[in-house]
């Protein structure tokens, strides 16, 4: 095969893989995992599923890339965020309005990641979660504590029960936020900073 057609044929089988990682990362976050089958996700995608099976070797197999793909870049952007300094609340502020960006522009991933967690640390081949996930919260936590120590957040405050409600408010946004319908990623930002720094009251 020349070396442009086959430059081409590795071009669609790239595009070919996105698609069906696309459409896999939809159905599971719709579905759960247990209840979305090879099948389900060859029919959407519009092939056979022994067609499916020259892309990936399994369902598992689907599931690990679009969830280590889809950490790998969260992490990468976490620390990024925090490489590029500032005080402990504005690396705070950023590392939020970047998990918010990231329920809009990857839904699908975000909720399967929300909903099938507990349940896939436990599963052979998924043990990176758990690794990637540790790290989050390490370097969230460290933004916490760092400001609790420099004075800028009360240091009256259990750092991982506030890691935790700040993290569990965050993520779980994915659950009824709809973009196009009102509020962005920026809005949201905007509305659970003011809470989060000045809090309900008024005045």
């Amino acid at each position: 095969m020349p070396p442009k057609a086959r430059a081409g044929r590795q071009e669609q089988t790239s595009e070919r893989r996105e698609q069906i990682l696309s459409i896999a990362a939809r159905l599971i976050a719709q579905r759960g995992y247990s209840a979305t089958t090879v099948r389900d996700i060859a029919d959407e995608a519009g092939i056979l599923s022994g067609s499916l099976y020259h892309h990936f070797s399994s369902k598992e197999a689907i599931l690990q890339e679009i969830l280590r793909g889809f950490m790998t870049s969260l992490v990468e952007r976490f620390e990024q965020i925090v490489a590029e300094a500032g005080t402990p609340r504005e690396v705070l502020d950023k590392l939020i309005e970047h998990a918010f960006v990231t329920i809009e522009r990857q839904p699908d991933a975000v909720g399967l990641y929300q909903n099938e967690l507990s349940f896939l640390v436990k599963e052979p081949g998924f043990e990176f979660l758990q690794e990637y996930s540790a790290r989050i919260e390490t370097i969230w936590l460290d933004q916490i504590k760092e400001g609790q120590r420099a004075g800028d957040f009360r240091a009256s405050l259990d750092a991982g029960i506030t890691y935790r409600f700040i993290r569990d408010a965050v993520w779980s946004t994915v659950g009824w936020f709809r973009p196009g319908r009102g509020h962005t990623a920026a809005s949201l930002s905007e509305n659970y900073l003011g809470l989060l720094h000045d809090g309900l009251l008024a005045g």
